[in-house]
């Protein structure tokens, strides 16, 4: 019987759980890995509903993405699921999903059914593009939404076409932005004794991700473009390639391109006029880059990272991932953090990002096998065992 130890920055709060694929369920993990009662609900295996996952159910991404929760079954659909729905919301502060409006109103877990369940509930509905608006029933997707924000306009090489970024930041940032409107939500609740809705979409959070380039746009009507490595606006801020890897540097400023300049041992780079000021330095960024590319792959990346640094100049490594983990400030940092799985054995998935000094995010249970805890949370919730084998038998479970 699993519960969260007790301790955790979010104990005592309970969140039902049904969202799918990546964006509500990194909004899930932040309230579970800092200790909430995470109540996760999936389709029994004869629903016919098909739950969208991101891979094998034991495969890495969804071993990372739903540690630290209870898992029961329930068939929304099913004609004795609405009860057990009932008692969940009425013993929650906050539900998460993802469904479309349509099917959110058709399932009954649209804002205003489950507040008038529950009035201090808070529902985070994550969405594609929204809940109102043209496109509000399409279907969303980290790629789409990276294209559309602006976001593979400017990534990439220029002339190359466009890029997306090699990670699902969209559908993050999302979770997280979810997250925050959730933490928003419950600090006024303690003012106002009521709950809210909360939403968020890829395409909201692609746009903020954009941030000082869409003000570029907003502000002054400046469409920026493709710089590949380049920092769009502060040079020199790139990648170089050394004699045995790469190297970023992020010398933004007057002052940190002099000392730039000193420790590559080319003081006459510094009153180029070429390259003299930041404007210039970004206008002429295929020259400086040529300068600066001749030097770096004299020396390897260590050595450059060494003297970069004890001058003060931010630079760091360019790495893959296995040399990631390897990295003794990642190793430092806790970020890989060992989880026992029912089949896997010990296995490794990534530490809560953010660090409290005294409640601590904690990875106390891997992902489990499809309704693990069902007869538990239903029996915290009264219905008693034969209730229970009954609902069972009738495939609400």
């Amino acid at each position: 019987m699993y519960r969260p130890t007790p301790g955790g920055a979010f104990e005592g709060l309970r969140v039902i759980d049904l969202a799918q694929v990546r964006s509500g369920p990194t909004c899930v993990k932040q309230f579970a890995d800092f200790g909430a009662d995470v109540i996760r609900i999936e389709p029994p295996a004869h629903s016919g509903r098909t739950e969208l996952m991101t891979g094998a159910r034991d495969g890495a991404d969804m071993l990372n993405l739903h540690r630290n929760k209870r898992l029961i079954t329930l068939d929304l659909k099913a004609l004795g699921a609405k009860e057990v729905l009932h008692r969940l919301v009425r013993s929650a502060d906050v539900v998460v999903e993802n469904y479309r409006p349509d099917v959110k109103a058709r399932l009954g877990i649209d804002y205003d059914s489950l507040a008038a369940i529950n009035p201090r509930i808070i529902l985070a509905s994550i969405s594609g593009f929204g809940q109102e608006g043209p496109y509000k029933v399409r279907p969303g997707f980290d790629q789409i939404a990276q294209g559309m924000s602006g976001m593979m306009s400017v990534t990439g090489k220029p002339g190359e076409g466009p890029m997306r970024v090699g990670a699902a930041v969209v559908d993050v940032a999302t979770g997280l932005y979810a997250a925050l409107g959730v933490m928003t939500a419950l600090y006024e609740r303690e003012r106002s004794g009521r709950g809210q809705w909360v939403q968020s979409s890829l395409l909201q959070s692609g746009l903020g991700l954009m941030d000082f380039q869409a003000a570029r746009f907003l502000v002054d009507g400046e469409v920026p473009g493709q710089v590949g490595n380049d920092h769009p606006t502060g040079m020199p801020t790139s990648a170089y390639a050394t004699s045995d890897g790469y190297v970023n540097l992020g010398a933004g400023g007057e002052a940190m391109w002099v000392k730039v300049c000193e420790v590559i041992g080319q003081p006459a780079l510094a009153i180029d006029p070429r390259f003299a000021h930041g404007p210039d330095r970004s206008r002429n960024r295929q020259a400086l880059n040529i300068e600066l590319g001749a030097v770096f792959r004299t020396r390897t990346s260590a050595e450059w990272i060494d003297l970069l640094n004890a001058a003060g100049v931010p630079c760091g490594p360019i790495y893959s991932m296995d040399q990631v983990f390897s990295d003794p400030q990642v190793v430092a940092t806790g970020m890989a953090a060992t989880v026992q799985h029912e089949t896997r054995g010990p296995i490794r998935v990534l530490a809560p990002t953010a660090t409290l000094s005294r409640t601590p995010g904690r990875l106390e249970r891997s992902l489990v096998s499809v309704g693990k805890d069902t007869d538990d949370v239903l029996g915290e919730l009264g219905f008693s065992q034969s209730e229970i084998a009954g609902m069972r038998r009738d495939g609400v479970l």
